[in-house]
């Protein structure tokens, strides 16, 4: 079902777009909502696409979220081009755009989060603690106020959207989530809003981890599966590059996120890398 709006509503307020939505709801449309921190890339975009397909008003929230990032971690620098973003998201078919500000979200601190559980417990989860749970929170929160029929996420955050699926289903959100496959550069780094911070070499470099984990795709086509071996062929690409720090690279079930000692079809190789002052993640699925 395709968007059949022919312009975008910027809304800020909770109240606001809550009354919007339920008038839209009362007339039967559908909502499919696309949640996002903003600095708009074709990623993003793919995600309005399928959002557009799956229902009849499509809304995407543009906030960045100050609880899923720990002290010391790039809140401050996370790009924020609202103006750029709102452009981009009328060109590519939103309907209703909600930018709320970090009072209108969080009047106060929050008393109560969502946790996890072990499913955030590794991987992002030691990287980052309380990551996760700053995630979950405010997506829970995104989707009682916007009431979706569907949520669309991207591939390329892996962990989170196993998260985000565990707590739909473990706390009965009435709404299906879609995942939608990364959005690759022409040289195979995932896109990400993070990428405009890389440059010359570190540019270059970025694009190692997608490298590995191609290369641990070919290597289980080949007929490998012992984890431990595919995991060994992309550790020997990453490390001892100068200016490159890996910080995991495994073999996982997408579901779980536990390693797997026997890789099968639909598991999937994750990996993080540090250029710089930028830290990125990405994924495969064998």
């Amino acid at each position: 079902m395709a968007s059949t709006a022919s312009s975008l509503q910027t809304i800020a307020g909770i109240t606001e777009l809550r009354a919007t939505l339920s008038a839209a709801r009362a007339a039967g449309r559908r909502i499919a909502f696309v949640p996002t921190m903003g600095a708009l890339h074709e990623g993003h975009l793919t995600l309005i696409d399928t959002a557009r397909a799956a229902g009849d008003l499509v809304v995407m929230s543009i906030f960045v979220n100050p609880l899923q990032f720990a002290p010391g971690e790039d809140y401050q620098r996370y790009p924020r081009v609202l103006a750029e973003d709102t452009l981009l998201a009328e060109q590519r078919g939103v309907d209703v755009l909600f930018t709320p500000s970090r009072e209108e979200i969080y009047g106060q601190t929050p008393v109560v989060t969502v946790h996890p559980g072990n499913i955030g417990k590794e991987w992002e989860g030691t990287a980052r603690p309380q990551h996760f749970e700053g995630v979950l929170t405010v997506v829970a929160k995104l989707f009682n106020i916007v009431e979706p029929a569907v949520a669309v996420f991207g591939q390329k955050d892996l962990q989170q959207v196993a998260v985000v699926k565990a707590m739909v289903r473990d706390l009965d959100f009435p709404l299906e989530v879609l995942v939608v496959p990364i959005v690759r550069e022409a040289d195979g780094l995932a896109m990400s809003s993070r990428n405009r911070f890389l440059a010359g070499k570190e540019r270059e470099l970025a694009t190692m981890l997608s490298k590995a984990l191609f290369k641990l795709r070919g290597t289980f086509a080949g007929g490998e599966r012992r984890a431990s071996a595919l995991e060994a062929v992309g550790w020997r690409m990453l490390e001892r590059l100068p200016g490159l720090t890996p910080r995991y690279l495994a073999a996982v079930s997408p579901a779980t996120f536990q390693r797997v000692n026997i890789v099968q079809p639909g598991d999937a190789a994750i990996g993080a890398i540090r250029v710089g002052d930028t830290r990125l993640i990405d994924n495969i699925i064998f």
